[in-house]
């Protein structure tokens, strides 16, 4: 059986755990995880970490992903969820018009989403926090507030489709209620197949 497949957003100054956690607990659970970026081509990525004496964000360079697929090639109707990666990235990838796209369509289409630290500057950018509440890195709490987002500072926040953490800390935390809530939705759509109809 072909596996579902679900997008990670990354871009250059995407944060080594907060992309490599996720992508592989999804091939733990059965899914493929497309990495998605502004074109299909290998960024660097980096490692965050505020140390002892420091008061902002210290960057050390990561290891380096290839991203399987431009923004503009995607369908987004292909994928069953969407994963938005922190780092510094989504700063500088969040006007893409393609990007704001899909990014639309999985909120509008009540899809699994996931976001931790500076991801949630994309969804913020695409019009689709208000309301809605969210965990981030608390130097983002104004991005997604003055989007009309609610900001929760807690290690996971669940809202409807919208799974969330402040950063990498707390990958234990929300990323296996995202994972189970994208098998449930796997399941759904197998028992509903014709597949699964003639096999009853």
């Amino acid at each position: 059986m072909t596996k579902e497949k679900v997008l990670i957003v990354i871009g250059d100054a995407t944060e080594t755990v907060d992309t490599l956690y996720p992508y592989f607990r999804l091939q733990e659970a059965g899914f493929e995880p497309v990495v998605a970026g502004p074109e299909a081509r290998i960024f660097q990525m980096v490692l965050h970490e505020v140390r002892p004496g420091w008061t902002i964000t210290r960057e050390w360079e990561g290891y380096q992903l290839k991203a399987d697929i431009a923004f503009r090639d995607i369908d987004e109707t292909a994928y069953a969820g969407i994963f938005f990666s922190g780092g510094r990235a989504p700063e500088y990838i969040r006007d893409d018009p393609d990007l704001i796209r899909i990014t639309r369509y999985f909120f509008d289409q009540s899809l699994p989403v996931a976001s931790v630290c500076h991801g949630v500057e994309i969804p913020a950018r695409a019009d689709r926090v208000r309301g809605r509440r969210m965990a981030t890195v608390p130097k983002c709490q104004f991005d997604l507030e003055v989007c009309g987002g609610i900001f929760v500072n807690e290690p996971c926040v669940i809202d409807g489709n919208l799974f969330s953490g402040r950063t990498f800390h707390d990958h234990g935390h929300y990323m296996g209620p995202w994972i189970r809530r994208l098998e449930a939705d796997r399941e759904k759509r197998q028992a509903g197949s014709p597949v699964a109809a003639a096999a009853e």
